[in-house]
């Protein structure tokens, strides 16, 4: 199960995420709901108490708007109770997905082939996954389908980020601050920088526009709420209104530069992830990365080719290169793998060697001896020798 703690925790904390949200989010609707019915039993009670008698036509008015309100605040609270439900049934299916893993694993007669159609399943939640933090929706829904594993995977939640992304890429910020206003407190309590960025970013703009007295009432309207925090900041922004678009200070040029919207994608994306509990890399690529570190010998990188275990994935050519700035493998324990099959010396597969000194497993030179008329050619000098002169190798 320590794969399963390890790899599992975003499929269900993304959820849980949702629904906590959806909670929230409902609470304030009805509370607010709530206050507007106890405003209107507030002045029906005021009606009802005024000396000057009460009017039949005042009453029904105002029993007309209670009805109204409570009208609005039972479909509020129905349609809160139907996203809270949806949002629960997703965290149940998620978790029976993962209890199928330990139920399999936890029987005495593990069936292979449902273990590994589970396998199947995480991998392909994987790379959806990883498609849809590289750019690739089309793929990612696609293989999603297919799979049928759509609502183990969070799809929306990219697709939602998706449309952020885009219309920052446009040099256009509503949806971002739409984005930063449904979440706030979320935020807040992340300490994110994403909106007052935006804010810059809008202020910078207007300069470059040559609308400066706009610019001047953007900043008087939004900056003043983050003085405290980024009062450094705002005055070097401030001092934008003194320069040209194309001045060649550096302090001044960078706030100008257009890569400055690539920086606010890519903070919406890091901060997106932490607001569902996601990790700055994809699960696809800490597994990956993980097994391939946990492979990684220096024999893997050996400028001789005929070194390398032809069994390795490290040793493969692809792999090879995205192994490369990982580290090497913390082995306590030496292993010798046979050179021919890639299979590893034991009492099973015993070490022979040859007389010019290289070492092969028994099981590759008994099946070579066999194909030969009962001779060793050697994979590496081409030497010729008879099987009987093949001595048997102690490791102590």
């Amino acid at each position: 199960m320590a794969d399963v703690k390890s790899l599992e925790h975003p499929t269900l904390k993304v959820p849980y995420e949702i629904l906590n949200k959806k909670f929230r989010t409902a609470q304030k609707s009805l509370d607010r709901e709530v206050s507007h019915v106890q405003q209107g039993v507030g002045e029906v009670e005021k009606c009802l108490s005024s000396e000057g008698g009460v009017k039949a036509k005042d009453i029904t008015n105002l029993l007309g708007g209670m009805v109204e309100k409570l009208h609005v605040l039972k479909r509020k609270a129905d349609e809160s109770i139907l996203e809270e439900l949806t949002a629960a049934n997703v965290c149940k299916r998620r978790l029976e997905h993962l209890k199928e893993h330990a139920t399999v694993t936890a029987s005495n007669t593990v069936s292979t082939g449902t273990l590994n159609q589970w396998r199947k399943k995480r991998l392909d939640r994987m790379v959806v996954e990883y498609f849809l933090r590289n750019g690739f929706y089309n793929a990612a829904i696609k293989l999603a389908e297919r799979s049928e594993i759509k609502e183990y995977t969070n799809i929306d939640i990219f697709l939602n980020s998706r449309e952020v992304e885009k219309s920052l890429a446009s040099h256009e910020t509503q949806k971002c601050l739409a984005w930063c206003h449904d979440n706030k407190s979320k935020l807040r309590k992340l300490k994110s920088t994403m909106e007052f960025n935006i804010r810059v970013q809008e202020f910078v703009e207007l300069i470059r526009k040559d609308r400066r007295m706009d610019a001047i009432k953007h900043a008087r309207k939004y900056f003043p709420s983050f003085e405290d925090e980024h009062l450094v900041t705002i005055q070097k922004v401030m001092a934008l209104l003194a320069f040209s678009v194309g001045t060649t200070l550096p302090d001044y040029a960078v706030l100008f530069d257009m890569r400055r919207w690539d920086k606010l994608i890519e903070q919406f994306r890091q901060e997106n992830y932490k607001l569902f509990q996601l990790s700055s890399q994809s699960v696809f690529t800490v597994t990956l990365q993980a097994g391939l570190s946990a492979l990684k010998t220096p024999q893997c990188y050996s400028e001789n080719n005929e070194n390398r275990n032809p069994a390795c994935p490290v040793c493969q050519e692809d792999l090879n290169k995205l192994a490369d700035p990982l580290p090497f493998a913390h082995c306590s324990q030496s292993r010798l793998y046979c050179h021919i099959t890639g299979l590893p010396l034991n009492e099973n597969n015993q070490p022979m060697m040859l007389p010019n000194g290289y070492i092969y497993g028994e099981q590759a030179l008994e099946v070579m001896a066999k194909e030969n008329n009962g001779q060793i050619i050697c994979p590496k000098t081409k030497e010729i020798f008879p099987f009987k002169k093949v001595e048997k190798v102690y490791v102590m």
